[in-house]
């Protein structure tokens, strides 16, 4: 008998497949295509490019929020989950997830980003987005600087690759150099923690 996957990692799970069958899409426009990739079936909105409000935004984990009435998630990263924890420098046990939701609100604070959504899903209904966050006179990609700071890791593939290399890259730069989360030994790796939990979910079918 299988048992019911908590609400959370259930919802982490959902968002974790979904890019999964969209990488092929976004990867091609990354190396070049000439045009954006199509929404997916049943979606009957064009792909926006809209900028983040500094209010009534829903963040739901540290990469996905809500902003009226959608659901926006980073194309290429995976945040922390909601309910794992992990133990600070000061030997206080902390919500992960929270973490990342903290960091990421208060880089959309601060540097109002600007996103154009890549890919859409019917179901669940999510728009996939990158973000250009401005830094003083600087332009920078908001996945990239919460990947790079440690509080967000690469997504990765079924077959444990990662859906954009740049992130990969930026994400061992980060371990290595203990930056936010990867300061705690117990860091509870949210791809680690989704490939178990997909392939528990396999073997229970």
């Amino acid at each position: 008998m299988s048992l019911p996957l908590p609400r959370d990692l259930a919802r982490a799970l959902a968002f974790f497949l979904a890019p999964l069958l969209l990488a092929p899409l976004a990867l091609a426009q990354q190396s070049g295509a000439a045009s954006p990739p199509p929404p997916a079936q049943g979606a009957t909105k064009p792909l926006p490019v809209f900028e983040i409000p500094q209010s009534g935004v829903e963040f739901q984990t540290g990469d996905t929020w809500g902003q009226n009435g959608q659901t926006f998630r980073l194309y290429g990263i995976q945040s922390c989950i909601r309910g794992t924890t992990f133990t600070n420098p000061a030997g206080a046990k902390l919500d992960c997830g929270e973490a990342s939701i903290a960091y990421l609100a208060a880089l959309i604070r601060d540097t109002k980003p600007r996103c154009t959504a890549v890919a859409q899903t019917a179901s669940p209904p999510l728009i996939y987005t990158v973000c250009a966050a401005h830094v003083g006179a600087n332009t920078l990609d908001l996945g990239t600087v919460m990947v790079t700071q440690g509080f967000a890791f690469a997504a990765t593939d079924a077959n444990g690759k990662p859906v954009n290399l740049q992130y990969a890259v930026a994400e061992g730069e980060a371990q290595k150099a203990k930056r936010g989360l990867w300061i705690a030994r117990d860091l509870p790796h949210p791809t680690a923690i989704l490939n178990k939990a997909l392939r528990d979910a396999e073997r229970a079918q």
